[in-house]
């Protein structure tokens, strides 16, 4: 069969041949959407090993447990839910060792960037993380400040501000309440401001 023909199968045609144990679905699938996932985890987790090694680790589950997928939501929304769990798990086992506080050494900050960031935070109300264009230190600089959030406000600006997900995906995919999916936001977004203030003076 076609590469493009494959691609373009209906996921629940995909799962219910994966459930009769094809390989080629099962395949077709993870070419389908490894990209999608590797790239969320990786806003989440910011580290490109881990990244390879948990989307990886998200396909084993999915092949391991494709029998429990009841359909009550798209394949990719179920997946991307194992593939955020398992980045959380890792995140929270790891500590944050790599990003708990914003180093000024690993991160030298000249006026320029200072400048460009100062001028962020009085145009924007740090409501898009992805939409940051200035200077590569800006970008490391904001980078870094995501990345100091809690795993799970991470998780939740990730999801709505970079992947551009609504309140009740994040809610479904995250399996918490609606309203928790906003108060964490809300906070995340305060924090993030806060951090970023701080690296601009």
């Amino acid at each position: 069969m076609d590469e493009s023909i494959r691609i373009n199968v209906d996921d629940t045609v995909l799962v219910e041949k994966c459930r009769e144990g094809s390989s080629s679905a099962m395949e077709t699938l993870i070419i389908k959407y490894q990209n999608r996932i590797y790239n969320v985890i990786l806003k989440i987790c910011g580290n490109p090993d881990d990244a390879v090694e948990l989307t990886q680790d998200t396909f084993v589950k999915v092949i391991q447990n494709i029998d429990k997928f009841q359909g009550k939501s798209s394949f990719y929304t179920w997946a991307f839910r194992i593939a955020v769990n398992l980045t959380l798990n890792r995140c929270k086992r790891k500590v944050k060792l790599e990003f708990k506080s914003l180093d000024k050494s690993r991160y030298p900050e000249s006026e320029e960037a200072k400048k460009d960031l100062k001028s962020f935070l009085e145009d924007k109300n740090v409501q898009d993380p992805a939409d940051i264009t200035a200077n590569r230190e800006l970008t490391k600089i904001i980078i870094s400040a995501v990345m100091q959030l809690e795993d799970d406000s991470r998780a939740v600006v990730v999801l709505r501000d970079i992947e551009g997900m609504n309140y009740q995906q994040i809610a479904k995919t995250l399996e918490i309440k609606l309203g928790t999916v906003k108060s964490r936001l809300s906070r995340a977004r305060k924090t993030l401001r806060e951090i970023l203030e701080a690296a601009s003076q």
